[in-house]
């Protein structure tokens, strides 16, 4: 009888999630570093695997990369905590929303949160420093949803493959467009370059800049020629030609 409680016991414990406490003293013992002054911390695939983002956290003052994919982390908490926290990575888990991201916005230029159950993105807009977003294969369905990536002014990369709506909308060939003209500074989507096609105005105006700069070179030319040659007597087209020279400067004051 007492052998078949301990073996129940030895079950119930084995059943019980990992915390994360637990995982920093086996990560310390198995890689001989200390968590307090580690920059970079991996506590992926953990068996029992993590379930909740509480733990000793202020003791991680120096960590600016933290790993925790591949684990059963259903909500996004104690943020705070970390003061140098650059990257963030939770894919390969059960989050259902980005409630708590927010409380890394001081500091967060990347977020890997692929193949979780994201469809609401509006915590974002509080990240003004993210640069990355990894974010395939979660339940996003809406271009509104866009609104909120928007506003972010250095967000640069973006994998969102995999979601709702860009499986409905890459079948009609709209799908890179429709995110490229929603996220100005995108120059990455999905892992490729993003190629920004040039308006016509524009381009007009570049080659009329290009022009300016060329007669300007061209005047300046002139001015040095003159110089080598003090003693040259002048044309009667001069007058003309000053004023050709003269023009671009004219214009580019206005």
């Amino acid at each position: 009888m007492i052998v078949v409680k301990f073996l129940r016991l030895n079950e119930w414990k084995a059943k019980m999630p990992t915390t994360i406490k637990q995982a920093l003293k086996k990560w310390e013992e198995a890689t001989q570093r200390k968590a307090a002054e580690s920059k970079e911390i991996k506590l992926i695939g953990v068996s029992p695997p993590i379930e909740k983002m509480e733990g000793p956290f202020h003791l991680l003052a120096n960590l600016e990369k933290f790993s925790l994919s591949t684990n059963m982390i259903s909500s996004i908490t104690n943020l705070q905590s970390f003061k140098n926290l650059k990257v963030l990575s939770l894919g390969r888990n059960v989050l259902k929303s980005l409630q708590g991201i927010e409380a890394a916005a001081d500091t967060l230029e990347q977020l890997w949160i692929s193949y979780n159950q994201i469809d609401k993105l509006k915590p974002l807009r509080n990240l003004l420093k993210l640069k990355i977003l990894y974010m395939a294969h979660n339940f996003v369905r809406e271009w509104r949803e866009f609104e909120h990536m928007a506003e972010l002014p250095v967000l640069e990369d973006l994998v969102f493959i995999g979601n709702p709506l860009e499986e409905e909308v890459s079948p009609t060939g709209k799908y890179t467009d429709e995110v490229v003209k929603r996220l100005l500074y995108l120059k990455k989507l999905d892992g490729f370059p993003v190629i920004r096609e040039v308006e016509e105005e524009e381009t007009e105006e570049v080659s009329g800049t290009m022009d300016l700069q060329e007669i300007d070179r061209m005047a300046n030319n002139a001015d040095e020629d003159d110089a080598e040659e003090p003693g040259k007597p002048p044309d009667d087209d001069d007058e003309y030609d000053d004023e050709e020279t003269r023009a671009p400067s004219d214009t580019e004051a206005d």
